[in-house]
């Protein structure tokens, strides 16, 4: 489970085994001793290991960015649930944007992927969010049920503690525009009657959601005093030590 507020590093395609370990040596002496909620890194598979052996005791926690919901088998490239967990990861993200739109991963692509890492063990973050056409539509929170709606399936929904959801716009990632705290309170309150349906009121409380989109050192506090928003999920701002360590600061 993930204890509100959540900090989250993607690191997507940067930072290999060395970057790695050099990031960790210069991250964690500026954390604050008491991390006031739960700091996350998602570094590239290839590096899984030795950000494990840099956080030993740290009390940082690993996440795989993409995995194939299949255990074993003649899938070149893939990395199942038990291997990542067998590298050190403890958490696995799924549905990230550039998954559904730049690899093409569907709506139950995304929640087969969830479904295997939540059953291997792996607590999820599962990532939902509109584009800048579907916004303007007027669609934004059309196509995030829909997202969501297909995690739960005819089975219902994953246990709230294995789960964790990230909205990230799709319009405000890497492109330096990002979500007002108001549209990240809105579309989060929208998430939250979403959690609401399936948990009851009491239970839905128990899965964080994260802002996602252009988050920098200069907007993070804002967001996070944001009504609804538990925690970020960092990209850029999360390869360079100084500036993630002062987003953690803020939690």
């Amino acid at each position: 489970m993930l204890r509100a507020p959540v900090i989250a590093g993607n690191w997507k395609l940067n930072h290999g085994p060395s970057a790695t370990t050099e990031f960790f040596e210069s991250l964690i002496p500026r954390l604050p001793e008491e991390i006031r909620g739960t700091v996350a890194v998602f570094p590239p598979s290839v590096s899984l290991s030795a950000a494990k052996r840099a956080l030993a005791g740290a009390g940082i926690r690993l996440g795989v960015q993409n995995l194939y919901w299949e255990p074993s088998g003649a899938f070149t490239g893939e990395i199942s649930p038990a291997l990542a967990m067998d590298a050190g990861a403890t958490l696995a993200l799924v549905g990230h944007s550039e998954r559904r739109h730049l690899f093409g991963e569907t709506d139950r692509e995304a929640a087969r992927k969830a479904w295997a890492a939540i059953e291997a063990g792996l607590t999820v973050v599962f990532c939902v969010g509109e584009t800048l056409e579907e916004r303007d539509a007027g669609r934004a929170f059309e196509v995030v049920e829909r997202q969501f709606e297909a995690l739960v399936g005819e089975d219902g929904p994953p246990s709230p503690e294995a789960l964790a959801v990230a909205y990230e716009p799709v319009w405000a990632i890497g492109t330096g525009r990002t979500a007002s705290p108001a549209d990240a309170t809105d579309m989060h309150r929208h998430i939250h009657s979403l959690l609401s349906r399936h948990y009851g009121a009491g239970n839905a409380g128990l899965v964080p959601i994260l802002y996602g989109g252009s988050v920098k050192p200069e907007n993070a506090a804002e967001l996070l005093a944001a009504p609804g928003v538990d925690g970020l999920l960092i990209g850029g701002a999360s390869l360079d030590p100084v500036s993630f360590a002062a987003i953690c600061g803020m939690a």
